[in-house]
C-alpha cells in the first residue's frame, strides 16, 4: 500500500520454559504480597505495641512471611504474648488486640458459661 510503513514485528523473549511458570519459582502475586507486607511491619525493637502493630505481625504470620520464633527475637516477644495476640486477634478482630478491651473481652467469654 502506497504511503503506508510497514514495521518488522517486535521480538518476543520466551524464558527458558518458553513462557510457562517454573514449579519452584513463587508467582509475582505472592512477592508482591511478600514485599507488601514485609514493608508494613514494625521496625525492629519496637517497645510501644498499639493495636496497628500487633496486627501488622500477626497478619505477617499468618501469611507466612515471618514465623513466631522470628517474632520473638526481632521484637523481643514472648511466645504466649504472641498467642495471645493472635488469639485475640482472631476471635475479635483488630480491636481485640487493644489492651484496655482484652478485660472485657475475657470477661464476657467467662460470662457465657454461667
Amino acid at each position: 500500500m502506497p504511503g503506508v510503513q510497514m514495521c518488522a514485528p517486535e521480538e518476543t523473549k520466551l524464558g527458558p520454559t518458553d513462557g510457562k511458570p517454573v514449579a519452584n519459582e513463587p508467582s509475582d502475586r505472592h512477592l508482591r504480597r511478600r514485599k507488601a507486607v514485609q514493608v508494613d511491619l514494625p521496625p525492629p525493637g519496637v517497645t510501644r505495641w498499639v493495636i496497628r502493630r500487633k496486627a501488622q505481625v500477626v497478619e505477617a504470620v499468618l501469611a507466612g512471611v515471618l514465623t513466631v520464633e522470628e517474632v520473638c527475637e526481632r521484637y523481643s516477644v514472648s511466645p504466649e504474648e504472641f498467642h495471645s495476640w493472635q488469639r485475640s486477634f482472631e476471635s475479635h478482630g483488630v480491636y481485640g488486640l487493644r489492651t484496655t478491651r482484652s478485660q472485657i473481652y475475657r470477661n464476657s467469654g467467662q460470662n457465657d458459661n454461667d
